[in-house]
């Protein structure tokens, strides 16, 4: 089989796309598009695929019912310039191949990143990680952006003072704050970038990495359009239950007056509309 190309893939290759106030995604490369995930599952699956006619049918198949090894044919590369403190909840992903910028080689770059006076919030009392809806006064966003930028100037100039004196890199660089941003390679396959995504698009995310989670979900669609439709809709918009839960639905659902047609006018395929059936006779049956 040839080499898939997708020119809408490569208009992106080496383009910056900006995140926050000084962060970017690039696309460096890309192995594989949808086509490689239909090939790979086609060999995988052999025989038993021909009953997929269409590439788009298939993909969807195989993300419904969790046949992840196909999607871990495509790979991506990227170049990403980030915050050190979303590099820390970045790096807990640990199914990629990762080379960040050395501040024990090179001198580390005067760049922070200061939020914007609307993002400063309050503290959640809901979600124990995250910030609220709550609107903070003025004065208490003027003296939190201050403070900031001034102790960020501060450390950065005794940073940059001890480098000058000769003091080692490794040792200087220890103070500087969290906000100071960082650039890495980072590559990873479609099936665990899918699964980075879902987190990380999530509202309950820090909404700093959300922004750049939603960056790179628009790159992943360019390169693979039809998966990513199928991750849309099977992973980011849908929703599993529990056995208990499925035990408290179990009395309240109605399958006989389902028709199969009927589904299908509402926009699922013919099997999927029989998998849906299917799926709810076997809670009623629980």
């Amino acid at each position: 089989m040839a080499h898939a190309v997708n020119k809408e893939a490569d208009a992106l290759l080496d383009k910056e796309f900006k995140v926050l106030d000084h962060g970017f995604v690039r696309l460096v490369d890309y192995m594989g598009t949808d086509q490689a995930i239909v090939q790979a599952a086609r060999v995988s699956y052999g025989e038993g695929t021909k009953k997929v006619s269409e590439n788009r049918g298939l993909i969807r198949y195989l993300l419904r019912h969790r046949h992840t090894s196909p999607f871990e044919m495509v790979e991506f590369k990227f170049h990403v310039k980030l915050p050190i403190f979303v590099a820390r909840q970045w790096i807990r992903h640990r199914s990629a191949s990762v080379n960040e910028y050395s501040g024990r080689y090179s001198v580390m770059k005067e760049e922070f990143y200061i939020p914007q006076r609307s993002d400063v919030r309050y503290q959640s009392t809901v979600n124990k990680q995250g910030r609220s809806e709550e609107v903070v006064p003025d004065e208490m966003k003027d003296r939190f952006l201050d403070n900031l930028d001034k102790s960020n100037k501060e450390s950065f100039g005794q940073y940059r003072q001890f480098v000058d004196e000769g003091l080692a890199r490794e040792l200087a660089r220890i103070d500087l704050p969290l906000s100071l941003y960082t650039e890495w390679y980072w590559k990873i396959d479609l099936h665990n970038l899918f699964h980075f995504l879902r987190l990380r698009m999530d509202s309950r995310a820090q909404k700093e990495i959300r922004d750049y989670g939603t960056v790179m979900a628009d790159i992943v669609k360019t390169v693979c359009p039809m998966a990513f439709e199928a991750f849309m809709d099977y992973t980011v918009n849908s929703y599993s239950f529990s056995g208990p839960e499925l035990k408290i639905l179990q009395g309240r659902l109605t399958v006989e007056s389902l028709d199969k047609d009927e589904i299908v006018k509402q926009g699922l395929s013919k099997r999927e509309a029989a998998e849906l059936i299917d799926k709810l006779r076997r809670i009623k049956e629980l």
